[in-house]
């Protein structure tokens, strides 16, 4: 991990720079992909799976007897753990439901909203280095909630053929409808456009590598909403000299560990913490079975030391990490000037595993700076409100003779002229 004393803000822009991951230079490869999945569907799909897989499928979608076989190959205790996540997940994202109030804006002038499901959504969940059943929980327990009618979810088959049982035990637990074997940009395409199988979705949602990215910004482009815009995933420490060193090294390696291209910062106003911090995360990189993704990963990492918290806080936002921890002794009060960040995590025992898996907070959240004008996955990122209204005739009389002048000077008659017949017969 690099070491910083004290930069001047002329460096901070280039200091917090993310690892970079330049989608556009895949988008003729994706474009190709996506093309010959529109045009061939069921065909296509499966033969990606063998090409990019090496896995060669009958049926894209997964059995009745593999659903209920995934249970059969869980240990209870793995088991139970998704059931917890599942209920505290459950019960944070049941507390988001949008309750509409009629607004009279003028006696005879009432406007409201209503809430409704975005019908048809499709998850997608990576395979590679580990089975993402968290993941599942996140989105698929929201959509549920929210009362989406139609919950697909796409993952990419092991070798063998198969899902991995902890995905399809959480996607049973969490009411997902339908899923079905399929990886990266073939999954993407699916879910946008639809094959003999797969059902075309209205937004598609989940993590995955720079094609799966690149495949959801052109996807998006014209045919289908996507959730977010993506990139590697990131946290930041945020600490002062009452910081537990072995806590701050253990909270950037779990960063760490997520991928190569993952980021883990520490931002401190102590050098002591500093130079313990460096220690604490050579012991424990040593002892992890993915010390190699790790220390890719710390290449893109810094250990930071400024001046003063505020210094510190206004660096925080100026990075707007996807996941910020806040271990210093005075936490509640430097968390109130936080205004960019994806999720917080507040005191020493607030580690962002907590929120990765079951604490009930969603771990699908803004990456690459994103979290300046995104929020993370929510009950709303599952639905659309729909805005209605009534006028009376004392409303029309009221606000018609504004609205006539408001379009006669927008030189748009015919607008004008939909109240003005209605004036007339009142």
């Amino acid at each position: 991990m690099k070491l910083i004393n004290n930069p001047d803000r002329s460096q901070w822009a280039e200091l917090l720079k993310r690892p970079t991951l330049n989608t556009e230079n895949l988008f003729d490869t994706v474009r190709g992909i996506i093309d010959r999945v529109r045009a061939e569907g069921d065909a296509a799909v499966l033969a990606l799976e063998e090409q990019f897989d090496k896995v060669k499928l009958d049926s894209l979608a997964v059995s009745d007897d593999e659903w209920q076989e995934a249970e059969t190959l869980l240990s209870d205790e793995l088991k139970a753990a998704i059931r917890l996540a599942k209920e505290n997940i459950e019960a944070f994202h049941t507390a988001q439901r949008f309750e509409g109030k009629k607004v009279t804006t003028q006696p005879g002038v009432t406007c409201w909203q209503k809430a409704v499901a975005i019908e048809k959504v499709g998850l997608y969940i990576p395979g590679g280095t580990a089975p993402l059943f968290s993941t599942v929980l996140m989105l698929a327990v929201p959509a549920k909630i929210a009362g989406c009618q139609e919950i697909v979810l796409c993952t990419p088959p092991g070798r063998d053929g198969k899902v991995h049982p902890a995905v399809l035990f959480a996607a049973q637990v969490a009411g997902v409808s339908r899923i079905f074997k399929a990886g990266g940009v073939q999954a993407i395409a699916s879910m946008a456009y639809g094959t003999e199988s797969i059902p075309k979705v209205y937004k598609i949602f989940g993590p995955g590598n720079q094609y799966v990215t690149a495949a959801k910004q052109l996807v998006s482009l014209r045919d289908v909403a996507i959730d977010m815009p993506a990139g590697p995933s990131e946290v930041e420490v945020l600490a002062d000299e009452t910081a537990n060193p072995a806590f701050v090294a253990a909270d950037l390696l779990s960063q760490a560990e997520h991928g190569v291209d993952s980021q883990a910062v520490l931002i401190t106003t102590s050098l002591a913490l500093q130079m313990a911090v460096q220690v604490e995360v050579e012991r424990q990189l040593a002892l992890l079975p993915r010390k190699e993704i790790a220390e890719k990963s710390l290449e893109n990492s810094k250990l930071i030391v400024v001046n003063s918290m505020d210094e510190a806080i206004e660096m925080t936002n100026a990075y707007a990490p996807e996941h910020l921890i806040i271990e210093t002794a005075n936490y509640m009060s430097v968390a109130e000037k936080v205004v960019n960040a994806g999720s917080v995590f507040l005191g020493s025992l607030t580690p962002e595993s907590a929120g990765d898996y079951a604490s009930g907070t969603n771990h699908t959240l803004p990456t690459n700076g994103y979290a300046k004008a995104y929020s993370g996955v929510s009950l709303d990122s599952f639905i659309r409100k729909i805005t209605f209204q009534e006028i009376l005739p004392e409303g029309l009389r009221r606000i018609g003779p504004a609205i006539e002048v408001m379009a006669a000077n927008e030189h748009l008659d015919a607008h004008k002229n939909a109240v003005t017949e209605r004036l007339k017969t009142l």
